[in-house]
């Protein structure tokens, strides 16, 4: 019979069904089954636990709780005479059961993720012996799963990259989900893959997730980012399952696929003829949309007039061409210089050759600006001679220097003096000729280094430099004369022919040839007995004894004088007196004593120990005068003055006064007392070295007269002693000095006080003061008499 494809399907499900019930019974015998249980007093040989079910759904949400399944053993017969306990994992906390019927309930939420079975041990029991009536038993409560977990991304979110330009399925990345459900029962762990977000650029492999492109010819310089959604779904992606997501970020890596361009065919850069050697004229750049390592370049002059004038080299940072100059420009000579240069990709992938070359032409044009440049010398050094013997203003040479602008400005020459301190030089401003301002020197200064400045007539602050080295020409000017400064002994005992001493000379004359010095005794010296000089023909000569038995006490000393001259045209000679001291010598001729006072002195005692001694008793005696003298000074009084009143002295005190008591430092009485007289008092302390002036006898005068002259003496006797301490003091009274012409109007001076003094002068003031003039006037019509 055929059946359809219906009808098979339902075939293979009752097939399916009928098997798993045949295996479950199985298991259940094969469980049930144990070996003979023997209990005392009598003996069994079959058994049987039988349960219906042993697998339970996790997340149960019911409000009762949940039935595992049934233990239940033959021997009981429905009396409620056995009684069943349940043992092992989760017994009594998670599984219970009935102890009378063997029923077992679960009584929490179970998750199989948490744990996915449980082991438990069953006994029979007899209620009222409460002995097994059956062995104790083990068994499992497996915790069947449910789709209650989503995939998750563990990894995520992901981030990859892809070279741009990928062809289609290049392989980006491998994203995986995990499903916590147990992956050996139905579909529950079975994900699969799918992109939410990144198409048509990307796609996913379903079972693997693998990303791959799916798009040729992805542009990095176009987009280099994409975001992508990446689901997972369990139950093979049906309709009921869980899912989860995740990103992936893919970043499009750089490829060389763009050639360099240059932005222009042609550049223009102006600069100016003073430009300095290595200095930078312009910068360049080709562009390149690659980046790093795709975009190094390297440029290169590869035609043109400038080849040996520019260079170019790269910016390694900035990828540009930098122009620099190797010579000097000069607009004279070269107004514009073109060059053409060439860029390209240092690193090229031959994947991308069909694209274009990978280089690119420019044209740069440098346009030379003239600069006003000051005046050039033809030569940078000029070299010249003079003799010394030139007269002044003897030419000695001629520079010459010129505008190198166009205009060709006249040129004015000048000395730099700060290389001519002494100005031995003078140049002529407009020919250039050097000539001489000075007498020269050889001796002083051999050569002459000057600097010559020439200046722009136009422009005086175009200034060029020239550099002169005057070379002084040597001419025998200068006598010979001994090399050093001579110290020669001749021994008392010394033998006739004893050398005693060898000479030489210096010349500060340069000659050609060397010098060459003749050594000769002079006319009056050559016929002395004493000495004689003997020339020794290589510009040395010797001094010998001529006799013996020289004698300090005779003569210590002999002056001999030699004649030297030297080899110059014409040559120049001069005399040189060699001082000779006779000496007391040792065995050996050492000179041990020259001076002939040592014959002279007592033994034992030399000159410098004599002005010792001298020197000692000097001292002692002024010590011995200056304590005399001090002595004396403290025994005599000052001043001859037998009866000394202090009282005569003025204080000042620097206050207001105080009553009474600022009289008690001096008599006011001697103040007013018109007849005093003040004798001159010698103070011998001190020798006075002026003429102090003799004090005047006080005459019957008006008191504020009086006043005033006694302080004037007073201060004058302390200016003009230059040796006295201020003994007295001033004290002042409210006295108004010399610049009222009334002088003092204090109570002093009152009507009271019998005064002659006359004010009728008053009256001659004015009428301001004809009160005044009343008051103190002596006419006829004063109030008072």
């Amino acid at each position: 019979m055929k059946l359809g494809k219906v009808e098979f399907c339902h075939f293979l499900q009752l097939l399916a069904l009928f098997l798993c019930l045949s295996g479950m019974n199985q298991a259940e015998l094969t469980r049930s089954g144990s070996k003979p249980y023997f209990q005392s007093g009598r003996t069994r040989t079959k058994r049987s636990w039988v349960w219906n079910q042993f697998f339970v759904l996790e997340e149960y949400m019911g409000t009762d709780p949940l039935y595992v399944g049934k233990l239940h053993s033959d021997v009981d017969k429905g009396d409620g005479s056995i009684k069943y306990i349940l043992s092992g994992e989760g017994a009594s906390s998670i599984f219970i059961i009935d102890e009378n019927t063997g029923d077992i309930h679960a009584t929490k939420r179970l998750d199989r993720e948490e744990q996915a079975y449980y082991t438990l041990r069953a006994q029979a029991l007899d209620r009222l012996t409460n002995k097994p009536v059956e062995p104790e038993s083990e068994f499992v409560i497996k915790i069947q799963d449910i789709n209650d977990n989503e995939p998750k991304f563990l990894d995520g979110p992901y981030t990859a990259g892809v070279p741009e330009m990928s062809p289609v399925g290049t392989s980006v990345v491998q994203v995986t989900a995990t499903d916590a459900d147990d992956p050996t029962y139905g579909n529950s762990a079975r994900v699969v893959y799918s992109i939410l977000q990144g198409q048509p650029y990307f796609s996913v492999e379903p079972k693997t997730g693998v990303i791959k492109t799916a798009l040729p010819n992805m542009d990095r310089e176009a987009k280099d980012q994409y975001l992508l959604v990446i689901q997972a779904k369990d139950m093979v992606g049906q309709n009921g399952g869980l899912s989860g997501t995740t990103s992936v970020t893919v970043t499009l890596t750089d490829v060389n696929d763009n050639p360099p361009r240059f932005p222009r065919r042609s550049y223009q850069y102006n600069v100016p003829e003073s430009l300095p050697v290595a200095s930078v004229v312009a910068r360049i750049k080709a562009a390149d949309a690659d980046v790093g390592p795709n975009a190094e370049m390297e440029y290169k002059i590869v035609d043109g007039d400038g080849l040996g004038v520019f260079k170019i080299s790269v910016d390694k940072d900035t990828q540009e061409g930098i122009i620099t100059i190797q010579k000097e420009l000069d607009f004279e000579a070269k107004t514009s210089y073109t060059l053409r240069i060439e860029a390209a990709n240092m690193h090229i992938d031959p994947r991308f050759l069909s694209l274009g070359p990978f280089s690119d032409m420019t044209t740069v044009k440098i346009i030379v600006e003239d600069v006003d440049e000051p005046p050039v010398f033809t030569s940078r050094l000029y070299s010249m001679v003079v003799s010394e013997a030139a007269k002044v203003g003897t030419i000695i040479g001629t520079v010459a220097a010129h505008d190198p602008d166009a205009s060709n400005s006249p040129v004015r020459y000048s000395i730099d003096r700060n290389t001519d301190l002494e100005r031995y030089f003078n140049i002529d401003a407009n020919s250039g000729v050097i000539t001489t301002a000075k007498s020269l020197d050889r001796e002083t200064n051999a050569i002459h280094n000057i600097t010559v400045l020439a200046m722009e007539s136009q422009n005086p602050a175009q200034i060029g430099r020239g550099y002169v080295a005057i070379t002084i020409l040597d001419i025998n000017d200068n006598a010979p004369e001994f090399a050093m400064e001579y110290e020669t002994t001749v021994c008392e005992n010394a033998q006739p022919g004893q050398v005693i001493q060898k000479i030489s000379a210096i010349d500060k004359d340069d000659p050609p040839n060397g010098h060459q010095f003749y050594f000769s005794l002079t006319a009056e010296a050559a016929n002395n007995h004493n000495f004689t000089l003997q020339d020794n023909k290589d510009n040395t000569a010797t001094v010998l004894t001529k006799r013996n038995g020289f004698r300090r006490q005779e003569q210590s000393v002999f002056y001999l004088p030699i004649f030297i001259v030297d080899s110059g045209s014409p040559s120049l000679s001069s005399t040189n007196t060699l001082t000779i001291r006779v000496c007391d010598c040792d065995a050996d001729g050492i000179a041990q004593t020259c001076n002939a006072e040592a014959y002279i002195l007592p033994a034992g005692l030399s000159t410098g120990a004599l002005i010792a001694i001298l020197a000692c008793v000097l001292t002692l005696l002024v010590l011995v005068l200056l304590i005399i003298t001090m002595r004396r000074r403290k025994k005599e009084p000052l001043i001859f003055d037998e009866e000394r009143d202090i009282r005569e002295n003025i204080v000042r005190y620097d206050d207001e006064g105080g009553g009474e008591e600022d009289t008690e430092a001096f008599d006011m009485a001697a103040l007013r007392n018109l007849n005093i007289m003040r004798d001159t008092k010698t103070r011998r302390d001190v020798t006075p070295e002026i003429q102090f002036l003799s004090r005047p006898t006080f005459k019957s005068i008006p008191d504020n007269v009086i006043f005033r002259e006694f302080i004037w003496e007073r201060l004058k006797e302390a200016d003009v002693d230059p040796c006295a301490p201020p003994y007295d003091s001033l004290q002042t009274y409210a006295f108004e000095g010399n610049g009222s012409v009334a002088e003092s109007l204090s109570s002093l001076d009152s009507i009271s006080s019998n005064s002659d003094q006359n004010y009728d002068y008053l009256s001659d003031w004015g009428p301001r003061f004809k009160r005044l003039a009343d008051m103190y006037g002596t006419g006829p019509d004063c109030l008072y008499s």
